[in-house]
């Protein structure tokens, strides 16, 4: 069902049942941190790896303090910068989050989302919730309530309405080692705010064996039908003409021949609306049946670094 009563939403989780809410990066598949329950049912639904570390999501700093044994100072500075914000930050917990929530580790990934409908959730709530994306697990994040419906249907009883994420990729996530940030993905936030405001940062490679939080997976974010980082698009399309392309493109490029969709993430060529877009258009050309979707590398400037990492996941085979 999705709806807009938080009410409904509030109820749910009081019960131990999950809720997807809507957040600035991506929808999120919600249930209560400290019901055992809830969280074997998130693992279960997106048959996510119990290996792979939840995210923490709560209202304000005060409530975060709860829950983690100390904030280091580099974090609080990024903290006052960017919360409520697409950060992620990891941080030493306290007894009381379930080892089930960190996959064992010792460390908790918090955040506090940016965005209404959600924050008034969590204010109603008496506990936190855990909450990763809202899709099968590897699959297309989704940005917004269709998405998560056509992904889980009425196995999901309740998703919060909250319109397209704005910032429509997931939230970056930041460890510290000895007060140096470390970035474990790279996300909505870029590598040069997190160093304007926190000094030179180290970012961490993906891994396929040991993780130690969400987002170290190297394939995620990808659609069912191939998916391909190419030289040139036109090329491609031109190289490639007896098959069906869906091709995402940016800036002025445009293409319209007989064999192609093409999505244009956008026009002007800001690459946060092509954050904002990018998702939902890999989504929308997944259902297509094509024989591949195409993308070009995006700038690797500001952002343009997060996205590359996103499409690179999606590619990866």
């Amino acid at each position: 069902m999705i709806t807009s009563n938080i009410s409904i939403a509030v109820n749910a989780l009081n019960q131990g049942e999950l809720v997807a809410i809507p957040t600035e990066t991506v929808y999120g598949l919600a249930g209560s941190a400290f019901n055992e329950q809830a969280i074997q049912k998130i693992f279960q639904l997106k048959n996510r790896p119990t290996c792979n570390p939840l995210i923490l999501h709560t209202h304000c700093i005060s409530e975060v303090s709860k829950f983690v044994k100390e904030i280091p100072p580099n974090a609080m500075k990024l903290a006052e910068a960017f919360w409520p914000g697409p950060l992620t930050l990891l941080l030493p917990k306290k007894s009381i989050i379930p080892h089930s929530v960190t996959s064992g580790s010792h460390l908790v990934a918090v955040r506090i989302p940016n965005h209404t409908v959600t924050l008034s959730l969590l204010k109603q709530l008496e506990f936190p919730l855990v909450a990763p994306s809202a899709n099968p697990y590897t699959r297309i994040s989704p940005t917004n309530s269709k998405m998560v419906y056509d992904y889980f249907g009425d196995a999901l009883p309740c998703i919060l309405e909250g319109d397209i994420c704005s910032k429509g990729i997931e939230s970056t996530i930041v460890g510290f080692h000895e007060n140096t940030p470390i970035i474990y993905r790279q996300g909505a936030i870029s590598i040069d705010a997190i160093e304007f405001i926190a000094g030179k940062s180290k970012v961490q490679a993906t891994k396929k064996e040991k993780v130690t939080t969400p987002g170290m997976y190297p394939m995620h974010y990808a659609p069912k039908t191939k998916f391909c980082i190419v030289d040139s698009v036109l090329d491609f399309i031109y190289e490639n003409r007896d098959i069906k392309i869906g091709a995402l493109t940016l800036g002025k490029l445009e293409v319209n021949l007989p064999n192609t969709t093409n999505i244009n993430l956008s026009i002007a060529a800001d690459l946060e609306e092509a954050s904002t877009n990018l998702y939902k258009s890999m989504y929308e050309l997944d259902g297509m049946e094509l024989d591949c979707i195409i993308i070009e590398q995006f700038p690797e400037i500001g952002i343009g670094k997060s996205l590359n990492d996103r499409i690179l996941r999606a590619s990866f085979r």
